[in-house]
C-alpha cells in the first residue's frame, strides 16, 4: 500500500507502518485509536475527477486508490455505497430553507450505512488471512458484517445487546453468524467482544479500535460531493472538476466513527482540491445518549470524561462511552460545526416527517440526523440559503416497533373496515368532513 503513508496515533502523535501494529497505538491500551494518512501525491496519480467520469463501478470501490487495501485484494461482491441522494424541497420549504438533500444509506445491502465499514473489514481480514472476523454492535454493524462476510463465506462472530431490535437479530441468523447475545449494554458488548477477539486471536472489526473501518465510512463524503456537483451541473459556483461540498451537512453521533468518517473524507478531498471548502459537520445525538454533545458544550476532555449512562429508543446511536470520540470532537471542532441534542419524543416525530417529506423511511437512528436539522433551525444555526445534506443511516424497517410507535404520536391510525364498500365510504366522508 504505498498510497499509505503511516498510521498515526491521535492522542501522543507516534507514527506507525500499516505492518507495525494492528489496531490500536500499544502506548494507550485500547484508547490508542490511529488515522490512516495518506500520500496524496501518490493517490492522485491514481484517481481524479476526470477518471471518475468513465468510471462505471458505482461501489464504494470506484473510489479504491483512496483506501487503504491492496491494489488487487478482491472485495465482496454485494454492491456497497453510491445510495441515493435526494433533493427535498418540501422538507426545505418546511424549515425555511432552500436547499436540502437527504443520503439516504438505508439502501445499502443490509439497509444501512454500515455496510461500508464492514466491506473494508471483510477485505482487510481476508488480506491478513484471518480465519473468523468478529465485531460488537447494537445491529447495524453486527448485521453489515454478517452480510458481508454470507456473501465470501467468512466466518464472523458477532456480540448484540440481547436487547437489540428482533429485525436486527434475524438478519445476523439468517445470514448465518455465530450470534453471542450478550446480557447487557452495547458497552459490555464491546468489551466483551475485545477480550474474545484477544483470546482467540479473530479479526476485529470494532469501531473505534480498528482504524479501516473509518476509511469505510468516509465514502460517503466523496458520493456526498460527486452527487451534489452532478445535481447542480451547470451552477455558477461549481467547480470545473464537477464535485461540489454542501455547506452543512448533518449526521447521528453514537460510537462516534460515522461523523469521524465523514470528516475524514472531507479532508481527503480538501488535500487533493477536489472541493475547495471544508463543510461544518453538525453532530446529532439523543438526549439519553450525548457523551458528545456534553462533552462538547461543556469544553470537557473526552479522554477523561466519564461514560454516561445511554437509553434511547435510537439503539443504534446509544453508547454509554462513544469508542471512537476523539475523531468524532475534531468533525465538530475543526470544521466550526456543533452538536445538538434532540429527545425521543423529537427522534420518533422526524421518522414520519422524514418520509413525508421525502419518501424516505428510516429508523430511529437515521432520523435523528433529520431531527438534529429541525433543532438546527430553531437554534439558528442554519441559514436560508445554505445548502445542506441530512444522512439516513438506516432503513426504517430496521425497526418497525419504532415506526409504529411514531406514527401514533402523529395520529396515524389505520382505518378497520368490513368487506364492504358502504363502510369504505363512512371512511372517505368522515374524511371530507
Amino acid at each position: 500500500m504505498n498510497h499509505v503513508k503511516h498510521l498515526k496515533c491521535l492522542i501522543c502523535g507516534k507514527e506507525y507502518q500499516p505492518d507495525e501494529i494492528d489496531y490500536v497505538c500499544p502506548d494507550h491500551g485500547n484508547e490508542g485509536i490511529v488515522d490512516v494518512v495518506y500520500d496524496y501525491d501518490v493517490v492522485a496519480r491514481n484517481i481524479s475527477p476526470d477518471s471518475l467520469k468513465d468510471n462505471d463501478d458505482f461501489t464504494i470501490w470506484r473510489y479504491r486508490p483512496l483506501l487503504p487495501i491492496e491494489p488487487d485484494s478482491p472485495v465482496p461482491p454485494l454492491a456497497v455505497g453510491w445510495t441515493p441522494m435526494y433533493e427535498a424541497p418540501r422538507l426545505a420549504e418546511g424549515l425555511g430553507l432552500k436547499h436540502v438533500w437527504v443520503k439516504d444509506d438505508g439502501r445499502n445491502p443490509t439497509a444501512s450505512f454500515k455496510d461500508r465499514a464492514s466491506a473494508i473489514a471483510v477485505v482487510k481480514a481476508q488480506e491478513k488471512g484471518a480465519e473468523i472476523i468478529t465485531t460488537a454492535s447494537t445491529g447495524n454493524a453486527a448485521a453489515a458484517l454478517s452480510g458481508l462476510c454470507a456473501s465470501v463465506e467468512q466466518p464472523n462472530v458477532i456480540f448484540v445487546p440481547k436487547s437489540a431490535p428482533p429485525a436486527k437479530i434475524a438478519q445476523l441468523l439468517t445470514f448465518g453468524s455465530t450470534v453471542m447475545l450478550v446480557d447487557g449494554t452495547y458497552d459490555d458488548a464491546f468489551e466483551l467482544c475485545l477480550e474474545a477477539a484477544d483470546e482467540f486471536g479473530w479479526y476485529n472489526r470494532n469501531t473505534g479500535f480498528n482504524p479501516y473501518m473509518s476509511e469505510g465510512k468516509k465514502t460517503v463524503s466523496f458520493e456526498i460531493c460527486e452527487q451534489l456537483g452532478l445535481a447542480l451541473n451547470g451552477d455558477a459556483g461549481r467547480q470545473s472538476n464537477g464535485w461540489q461540498a454542501p455547506d452543512v451537512i448533518f449526521v447521528s453521533v453514537g460510537d462516534g466513527c460515522i461523523i469521524g468518517g465523514v470528516h475524514k473524507g472531507l479532508r481527503d478531498l480538501l488535500a487533493l482540491g477536489w472541493i475547495d471548502k471544508m463543510p461544518r459537520i453538525i453532530g446529532v445525538q439523543a438526549a439519553g445518549s450525548n457523551f458528545m454533545a456534553e462533552a462538547w458544550e461543556n469544553g470537557e476532555d473526552v479522554l477523561t470524561k466519564a461514560p454516561i449512562s445511554a437509553d434511547t429508543v435510537a439503539d443504534s446511536i446509544s453508547a454509554g462511552l462513544p469508542r471512537d470520540r476523539i475523531k468524532a470532537m475534531a468533525a465538530v471542532t475543526e470544521t466550526d460545526g456543533a452538536y445538538v441534542t434532540v429527545s425521543d419524543d423529537e427522534i420518533l416525530a422526524a421518522i414520519p416527517a422524514l418520509a413525508r417529506g421525502s419518501g424516505v423511511f428510516a429508523e430511529p437512528a437515521g432520523a435523528t440526523a433529520y431531527a438534529g436539522l429541525v433543532k438546527a433551525v430553531e437554534l439558528g444555526l442554519v441559514s436560508a440559503d445554505e445548502r445542506i445534506v441530512v444522512i439516513n443511516t438506516g432503513n426504517g424497517l430496521k425497526d418497525v416497533a419504532s415506526a409504529m410507535t411514531a406514527v401514533k404520536l402523529v395520529g396515524t391510525e389505520p382505518y378497520n373496515v368490513k368487506p364492504s364498500l358502504e363502510e369504505v365510504k363512512k371512511v372517505v366522508a368522515s374524511l371530507q368532513e
